[in-house]
Order: C-alpha cells, then structure tokens, then sequence
C-alpha cells in the first residue's frame, strides 16, 4: 500500500507550470496510492468556495475529482493560504477535509499530520494574525463580504505579508522545537510530517526518552529549472520522497 503526501504547491493562475505538474501527478504516479494526503497551502489563496468563476478551482477541483473515482481516498488539511477552502469546493474535488492536527495509523505505526504554521511560535506577530483569522466569527464575517472586496483584501494581506517575511530572521519563521516537542507529547510520540516551512529535510526529536521522526515536505517551485515538485511516500514501511517535474 502507498500512501503519499504533499503540501505547500501554492497553485495560481500567475504560474501555470505548477498545475501542469499537479496534472501530471495526479494523472500519473497518485494513481498507485491508497491515500493522497494534502497538508495545506494547494492554493496560493483561497477567497471562499463561492468563487466559482477563477479557471484553475475549477480545472484542479476537476482533477481532484478524477482521481478520487479511481478509488483513491483524498483528504485535505488546511493551511495558513488556504484555511477557508471549506465544504463545497472539498465535494466537488473529492476531498474529506482533516481537522489539525490529525492522527492516522500507517502499517500500525503513529503517523501525526499538521501544516506546521502553530507550531512557529516564535513569530509572535503571525500567531496573533493567524489566532484573528481562523476563529469561526471572523470568517463568518469575512465570507459575507461580496467576492471582489474579498479578493481585494486578500492581495493586501499576501502583499504585507512577503513584505514583513523579507524583515524576519529565518529562524522566527520555522517550527520551535519546545512547541513541536510539547505537540509530540500531546499525541503519544509519533512520527510527524508536515509542510509549511518550506524546508525539507527529516528531523529526529529527542522527547521524554522517545525518538520521534519529523519529516517536513518540500514546497512546490519554479526555479531555474523549471517547475517541479515533491511526495513523500510511505510503503514496506518506510518514506521516501520521489521528484516531481
């Protein structure tokens, strides 16, 4: 059995070649896994379900969509970009939306799931926007604003945000390892995988006389070679990541 995870594609119509690679994944190697699991950020934003005009929800929604009818399960974790995808947009795709953090069970080993943004305590100025902005009240108030004043917000929120990224040391903006630690705790000491940091890379935490695994998944790019990608996948037992272009 496969399992494969992915996170932080950050697709928008501004860099199409990132949904060619989408397409050709989930047209292409998704199809030999049992489960697809999508820790956060897919989109680079996300205004609300009720957009039904922008091409690329509906074409990746499609996809998604396509995928799931050869029986392969989806499941979606919301991310810091796109935590208001919701209920509409997950039926259509064939996604079964994830609570934060998730638990799950692989060949009868713990496996914790997060985006990994609550876990970056030590930038006290996103905590405070991101505690703001997913509290029920506030995006209930938020969607029922009319979609372009939405859309209008969201690219000022996007534009302050790389704004204050370029201020911040590199450190602020990862996980806190006493948070992660306390995350572990909580959960049983399992093996963890999450994206949001754009930092790849496997990490062994050393909590209460446990040694837990934190895998972090790569974000999705392009660069100068072009778009590419990255899945981790679990099978016999293991992960390994395999390429995307």
């Amino acid at each position: 059995m496969q399992v494969h995870f992915i996170s932080d594609l950050h697709l928008t119509a501004d860099r199409p070649a990132l949904t060619v690679v989408l397409e050709r994944y989930l047209t292409g190697s998704a199809r030999t896994a049992a489960h697809v699991y999508i820790l956060g950020d897919l989109f680079e934003y996300w205004t609300g379900d009720d957009d039904t005009e922008d091409p690329l929800n509906h074409h990746v929604a499609d996809l998604l969509a396509a995928l799931a009818r050869t029986g392969t399960q989806l499941h979606f974790m919301p991310g810091n970009r796109d935590f208001l995808l919701g209920r509409e947009f997950a039926a259509r795709a064939g996604l079964e939306i994830l609570q934060e953090p998730t638990l799950i069970d692989l060949d009868g080993q713990a496996v914790l799931l997060c985006h990994g943004d609550a876990e970056c305590t030590d930038d006290l100025a996103y905590q405070a926007f991101r505690s703001q902005v997913r509290s029920p009240a506030y995006q209930a108030q938020f969607l029922a604003q009319p979609l372009a004043a939405r859309k209008q917000f969201i690219a000022g929120v996007r534009m302050k945000s790389e704004q204050a990224k370029a201020g911040k040391q590199a450190e602020i903006m990862d996980v806190n390892a006493a948070a992660i630690a306390e995350l572990l705790r909580q959960n049983g000491y399992p093996r963890l995988i999450h994206g949001h940091t754009h930092r790849p890379a496997l990490h062994i935490h050393e909590v209460d006389g446990h040694s837990c695994e934190r895998w972090v998944l790569s974000d999705w790019r392009e660069d100068s070679r072009g778009a590419h990608g990255e899945v981790l996948i679990w099978e016999d037992g293991r992960l390994n990541r395999l390429p995307l272009d």
